[in-house]
């Protein structure tokens, strides 16, 4: 902070006050700093290289009268440097309400202004100042690819055949790379990095920036996961773009159409697999919040694109699809309980409050009905396996202390306002000790508070909605 003052100073201003602008995915640090004759951004980046790149691709777009920040004093180490203050409002956060014409029109400019930077600033760009990469190449494609495999499937437990799998990844980075032009990606080109400012759409976190194909851009904008846009949206934007950027090339709406579905389906995979690494692996809320939005995305792409050429890699993503089914999402001021069983070989079901997962229990110690040939086909809702679990009377103590602990849990929750809950029950199936366990929670916390319980039996794929109703206390 200290040398920020210092970088203030330097552009003849005084500061009186500091404050911390919270970050989301990026590892740099934003801090706002207002002084006697105004404010500006202070940034601290540990990667100079990475803020080499920005400053450059800054005085660039400035040349091309782009709407990005100016830079206005950057430290000796390049660690430390000052930006325009474009203000506190993102277009994400406007885009809640589609149906204005305020937000329409925003979106509508920002749409308009991409091929200028991609076209008009691309073409007279030194794509050597871009870091770490720059061009957009079979490295980057396989970097993103792997990404998704390794941080958003491994962790969910979803099963593939590593060389089909890789087979069509090779055969994915040969379309999307066929589609070489000398023209800026900016790559991260999404409503959270347009700020809004004078009711004009301006420009930040472009640093990942490198020479590449312009499909990528309007993919990751269009299809932002958590914008949500209404397919009437998406094809209204696609129109202003492909207007746009026919002052600069001729395009064949039908082929451009085919192509930027294989750029959507790329960028949905990267998205995803940072949601993964974010959310699955660092356990940061707001990314598991995320996921769903994602695998919106990948269902419709599901229904409408062309995978003939990718048939592996669509029978994966039917499972992803399959495995991260619509959660429910509780939207009112009380509590509601999830209760899940689940196989421990697909792992522990997310929790998409953000809360983390509540309790989880281990069913595997009981006496296993899956071992003897006349259950395995059955479930711990049939009454041959109920009878045989209850027999030996080890789930009945297992039980009584878990609803020892789900009664003091769910009476506090209520108390204290809290509005999600979840328990969690597993075991090697996910297919009888873990589905009795869970079912008899269930209908208990139900009976007893009188709360709404969302019942999942997701190794069986079934799910029950106790309803709310009075409470018998």
């Amino acid at each position: 902070m200290t040398e920020l003052i210092k970088l203030f100073s330097s552009i003849g201003d005084t500061a009186l006050k500091t404050e911390i602008i919270a970050g989301s995915g990026s590892n740099r640090q934003y801090y706002r700093i207002t002084g006697e004759k105004g404010s500006a951004i202070g940034v601290y980046g540990k990667d100079t290289e990475e803020n080499k790149t920005f400053i450059s691709l800054s005085e660039h777009f400035l040349k091309h009268s782009i709407n990005v920040p100016q830079v206005l004093a950057v430290s000796e180490d390049f660690h430390y440097y000052l930006t325009t203050d474009l203000g506190s409002t993102d277009l994400f956060s406007r885009i809640k309400d589609q149906g204005s014409s305020e937000v329409l029109d925003l979106l509508v400019k920002t749409i308009e202004a991409l091929p200028k930077i991609q076209f008009e600033a691309g073409s007279t760009l030194n794509y050597n100042v871009c870091y770490p990469q720059k061009e957009f190449d079979f490295h980057t494609v396989f970097w993103d690819l792997n990404y998704f495999k390794y941080e958003f499937l491994k962790p969910t437990g979803i099963e593939f055949d590593e060389l089909r799998l890789e087979t069509d990844f090779e055969c994915f980075a040969t379309i999307l790379l066929s589609h070489r032009t000398n023209t800026f990606m900016y790559r991260d080109f999404q409503s959270r990095n347009v700020m809004i400012k004078d009711n004009e759409p301006w420009f930040i976190d472009f640093q990942g920036g490198r020479k590449g194909p312009v499909y990528y851009d309007l993919a990751s904008f269009v299809y932002q996961a958590k914008a949500n846009f209404s397919d009437s949206l998406r094809a209204e934007l696609i129109d202003t773009y492909i207007a746009s950027a026919s002052k600069y090339i001729t395009i064949d709406r039908n082929d451009f159409l085919e192509t930027l579905n294989y750029f959507v389906l790329f960028r949905t995979l990267q998205t995803l697999g940072a949601y993964g690494f974010r959310g699955l692996v660092e356990h940061k809320a707001h990314f598991i919040q995320s996921i769903p939005f994602g695998i919106r995305n990948l269902k419709g792409l599901l229904c409408t694109m062309d995978f003939s050429k990718l048939p592996y890699l669509k029978n994966v993503l039917e499972e992803v699809v399959e495995t991260y089914k619509e959660p429910f999402v509780n939207n009112t001021d009380k509590l509601v309980v999830r209760v899940c069983s689940f196989s421990y070989k697909k792992g522990i079901p997310m929790d998409y409050s953000g809360n983390g997962g509540g309790y989880v229990f281990d069913c595997r110690a009981l006496h296993n009905p899956g071992r003897y040939e006349q259950y395995k086909d059955k479930t711990g809702l049939d009454k041959s396996v109920i009878d045989f679990i209850e027999d030996n009377g080890e789930m009945s103590v297992f039980l009584e202390n878990v609803y020892a602990l789900a009664d003091a849990s769910v009476s506090r929750y209520i108390k204290r306002g809290f509005t999600n809950l979840m328990f969690s029950f597993g075991c090697t199936g996910g297919q009888h000790r873990s589905v009795y366990a869970a079912q008899h929670l269930a209908e208990h916390i139900n009976s007893k508070f009188g709360v709404k319980v969302i019942l999942e039996h997701t190794a069986r794929q079934l799910s029950t909605v106790l309803e709310s109703k009075e409470a018998d206390l």
